[in-house]
This record gives structure tokens, sequence and C-alpha cells, in this order.
């Protein structure tokens, strides 16, 4: 996996957009260090932020995007931000996604396959084309290859985390929502069902996939790695990367800064500008040998989605709101219930990942109640 790319000769970058106040957009491409059979999988898009008015060599930092990203937008948001903080970006579009996947097949959907020969072809693929990436930042002379950043979200946190690990070039990390430990996560993980079903129909397990995958483990080569500033934003109730494998990734980062959304995988989408902000600020400072500290919380709510079962209403399909946790793990809690027949309070414990048994108070009546849900 410490395979460094050959060199190549980069084509010019060509000038998308630009503005006299804020910064100038590029896009440029180069040719993957792996060769697939997919013919569109084999050429790497990149777009180039810099911002202006900004002293030259500036730093930069990589950002990549999440499984099955159909548009860039997040990505994009996170260069606009970091160009008001004069850092440039190079966003770079991961193995088949957006142009990389073939006609007629959707983005992401080829890059997590059940065949361990094949996640290790498009890992590998992942690392070897950031490690590029970084060989066309040291050929722009506005950017500083002594202040590398790298961001990446949920899968893109992944990629971040194997790439950092074996290339040393990389000075500052920022990981949201990813984690590490791919075997449990693909054994975990509820975005991968029908790719696990289909692996254990094949006689897998989750230790012999973690004995098949060990040459792709970020865990593999952080151990062994120069330490350097990293910051981790994990969910407390993320079922697509368990909490879990967040934890491994932050015990594996001598330098980690840490902080934990109260929601699934999938709602930090209601505190996404603040995200993106801190992100932004830690790769910013960071890169410019300043001090960060970390906010103690995002603030982003607790939003269930659900059905509830109890003696007074039956059952009910439900959207929940929480209201008070008993602890970090949110076992005994509260949430405001609504469903077709009105709102209810829900107070209950959790006895299963999805699985709550409680009351349910609603006016003048009070019965026993279920609660399945899952936490956006």
């Amino acid at each position: 996996m410490k395979t460094i790319p050959a060199p190549i000769n980069f084509d010019e970058r060509k000038l998308v957009s630009s503005d006299e106040e804020n910064f100038s957009e590029y896009s440029a491409s180069f040719s993957s260090p792996l060769t697939t059979a997919i013919a569109e999988n084999n050429t790497v898009p990149v777009s180039l932020f810099l911002p202006k008015n900004v002293p030259t060599p500036m730093p930069v930092s990589v950002v990549l995007h999440y499984l099955g990203a159909s548009d860039l937008r997040v990505e994009r948001a996170m260069a606009t931000d970091l160009a008001q903080q004069g850092v440039a970006t190079l966003i770079v579009v991961l193995p088949y996604h957006l142009q990389r996947s073939p006609k007629g097949v959707r983005s992401g959907e080829l890059a997590i396959q059940p065949d361990p020969s094949k996640l290790i072809e498009t890992m590998t693929q992942s690392v070897l084309d950031v490690r590029r990436a970084v060989d066309f930042i040291e050929r722009q002379p506005e950017l500083d290859s002594n202040r590398i950043g790298l961001a990446g979200t949920s899968l893109g946190s992944i990629v971040a985390a194997l790439a950092y690990a074996v290339d040393t070039r990389f000075k500052v990390v920022a990981f949201m929502l990813g984690g590490a430990d791919l075997a449990h996560i693909l054994w975990s993980s509820s975005r991968v069902g029908v790719q696990r079903e289909i692996l254990r129909g094949k006689g897998y397990n989750e230790e012999r996939l973690r004995e098949a995958l060990i040459s792709i483990e970020p865990l593999t080569y952080l151990k062994g790695r120069e330490p350097a500033p990293s910051l981790a934003i994990g969910a407390k109730y993320d079922t697509v990367i368990p909490p879990e494998d967040t934890r491994k990734l932050i015990a594996a980062l001598p330098d980690c800064q840490s902080v934990w959304l109260d929601t699934g995988h999938y709602g930090g989408i209601f505190v996404q500008h603040r995200i993106i902000r801190t992100v932004t600020q830690f790769l910013a400072r960071r890169l410019k040998n300043e001090t960060f500290k970390i906010p103690a919380s995002l603030a982003a709510p607790t939003l269930r989605v659900g059905a509830t079962v109890d003696t007074d209403s039956g059952f009910q399909v439900a959207i929940g709101l929480d209201l008070w946790k008993a602890n970090r793990h949110g076992s005994l809690f509260s949430s405001l219930i609504i469903t077709p027949r009105g709102p209810a309070l829900f107070f209950g414990a959790k006895v299963h990942s999805n699985i709550s048994i409680g009351v349910m108070a609603k006016p003048r009546r009070i019965s026993p109640g279920i609660l399945w849900s899952i936490v956006l």
C-alpha cells in the first residue's frame, strides 16, 4: 500500500470561473496510476480553488467526498470557506463516482463490491489517485507543498485515513463521519447490507474479511505514522460508520481533537454549515501553525424516524425529536413523537440498537409502548 505512483507530466489546468475578490476555480485531470477495466474510471478529475489576494506560496487542502456523491456541493462549500481564510482547495473525484462512473450506472454504485480483491483494487486506486493529486499540487507554483492538508467525509474519510497513513506530505488531516477497521465497518454498516450478505454467501465472516483486507486497513499503517494535527467528527448514533470504529480511528491518532454529533450518519445536514466551518477553521489555522480550539458541541438535534406500538393507539409510523438523554449513549431518553393520530411523549430505555421500551404519554392517558427508530 506504500506504493508511490510513477511521476507523470500533468496537462495544463483550465480556468472555469473567477471573480475579483474571492477565488479562481480551475479544472484539471490526470491518468489514474491504476488502470481498471472501466475506461471512464481511469481519468481523475480535480477542481482547484485558488483564493485571491493571498501571499504565495499558499497552504492547500485536498478534499474527498462521500460514497454515492451525485454532486460536489459540500466540497465546494468547504473550498469557498477555505478560500476566505487564505487556503487553496483541491477536490478529487474518487473511483467510480460522478464522471468516473460508466454511463447508466449510479455514481458510487461500483465503489464497494462484495469481493475482497475488488475492494482492495478500489481502495488502492483511491489512495494512489490522492497521492498523485499531491504530485499535481507540487507542480502548482502558487501552492506550498510543505503545507498540505487533507479532509474527507464518510467514504472519503476512510480513504483519507489510509492516504494520510502512508503519505507524510499531509501535514494536517480532518475526518468527518469516518472510521477505521474496514472489516467491522463492512460487517456492521447499514449502508452495505446487500454486499455483506453476498460476502457471507461466499463463506466470509468478519475475521476472515479482516485478514483479507489487511493490506488496505488504515490501522495497519497509522501506528507507524509520524503524528500530525488531526480532527475527527463522529456521530453518536451512526449506523453507517459505527461509532466504535470512529473511536478506533481517533485512538490511532496521537494528536487528534474530536467532537461528537447527537445524530446518526445523516443528521449532520441540520448543522452542515457549523461542521464545514469547524473543519475549515481547523485546517486553515493548523496549516498556518496557529492554535485551534475545538467547540465542545455542534448542537445537532437528534431526530428519529420509525414506528411505535402501544396499547392505546396500536401500530403507527412516527417521527421523533429527542428532548432529554440520561447519558452520552442515549440508553435512557425521552422523545417528542409525532404520529398520524397526534403527538405524544415517549419515555424509554434502549434494549437494542433500534428498539426502545417505555411508556407513551398522551393527553390524559399513559400507556406502555415500544419505539422502533433509526436516528438520522
